[in-house]
């Protein structure tokens, strides 16, 4: 069941990354994160007892948080453009 088709993700990373090929990019990667889990979290409200997808989904919110927090240290405004454009912190 793939999540992500190759096309959305390139236009995430051309969306948030600046282009296309720029996949390192804390946006980026936070953007893809964040498509991630609310597709899995979209998955697991109908399989509740899938518990190996659920371990993996706490493993991406975690991972989220972290990138997140370095950005928030890092680059203060484009951590809160970040927020406002994901829809995240309601």
């Amino acid at each position: 069941m793939p999540y992500l088709t190759t096309e959305k993700r390139a236009s995430i990373f051309a969306e948030f990354g600046g282009k296309a090929t720029n996949t390192g990019s804390i946006e980026a990667q936070v953007a893809i994160l964040t498509e991630r889990i609310v597709q899995i979290s979209k998955h697991l409200q109908s399989n509740k007892k899938d518990f190996s997808t659920q371990r993996g989904l706490m493993k991406m919110v975690g991972q989220r948080k972290r990138l997140l927090s370095y950005m928030q240290k890092h680059n203060l405004t484009g951590y809160r453009a970040l927020i406002e454009k994901l829809g995240l912190r309601k």
